[in-house]
């Protein structure tokens, strides 16, 4: 199995500082891998950004992020990227990397996203070119995390994860009103997912959500924003790659706590 911590909208600021480092502190016990899914800090600052750095930094266990929309306010994503890829972690948007965790090979893909709605309640195409250029921009995103997927599926990995910071399915948005269901997500992420392939999917962005859900495709999708999960983090396991080549379905049925 690989252990796969994640969390989401942290929202660390100066006076947060230190909140969840006891806890990162026991990662290298229980997880092999650490995901973030965006909205590390409060308004994207260079200085939050070093708050949530130090709280990384040195884990043990490798972690991988995506910035959310918190992390894009002062309009600074690149500075805020270095700072975290100062520490050793692996930030992506529109990329993928394969982490190697004795002997697996994890893969992960990753975008921020962004919001559009989804089937039968979507914005489309059409009209004034600020609202076309908002839903090329979500497109943009979603082709960037197929293509990231497609990469990974050619690089033997064990299992494959698609992080992003919007929600690809309604599904973990319950609890949230449905008046803002467009800008927590858009069906383009699961269409990405589902097109490509995962073994499964993290998110963040939805506060009031719920953690569960799938894409129509069959990959779980998870929403770790940490307002949901009600922890410093949560960990998921996966079998690998070679156990689930015997039969998916039985592999999951033999660990119904796995997700």
């Amino acid at each position: 199995m690989i252990r796969v911590a994640a969390v989401g909208d942290i929202h660390l600021g100066p006076e947060s500082e230190g909140v969840l480092r006891p806890s990162f502190e026991t990662l290298p016990a229980t997880a092999d891998i650490l995901l973030l899914a965006g909205d590390l800090t409060r308004h994207g600052t260079v200085a939050e950004a070093r708050v949530v750095a130090r709280e990384i930094e040195g884990l043990g266990v490798p972690v991988v992020a995506v910035l959310g929309n918190h992390d894009h306010h002062d309009d600074r994503p690149e500075e805020v990227t270095a700072v975290l890829r100062e520490v050793g972690a692996h930030v992506l948007e529109g990329e993928s990397t394969v982490l190697g965790r004795d002997g697996a090979r994890i893969g992960v893909a990753g975008t921020k996203g962004f919001g559009g709605g989804f089937v039968g309640r979507c914005a489309g195409e059409f009209g004034e070119p600020i609202m076309k250029e908002f839903v090329r921009y979500s497109r943009r995103c979603a082709d960037a995390l197929c293509r990231s997927l497609e990469e990974l599926a050619e690089q033997d990995c064990d299992v494959r994860i698609a992080l992003t910071h919007f929600s690809p399915v309604s599904d973990t948005l319950a609890g949230e009103p449905p008046e803002i269901y467009p800008f927590l997500g858009s069906y383009l992420l699961a269409e990405a997912i589902d097109t490509a392939g995962a073994d499964l999917a993290v998110h963040g962005h939805a506060h009031l959500g719920t953690e569960h859900g799938m894409t129509s495709g069959g990959v779980r999708v998870r929403n770790v924003a940490q307002p949901v999960i009600g922890r410093a983090f949560h960990v998921y396991h996966l079998p690998v790659r070679e156990r689930r080549a015997a039969g998916a379905d039985r592999a999951r049925a033999a660990a119904p706590g796995a997700f």
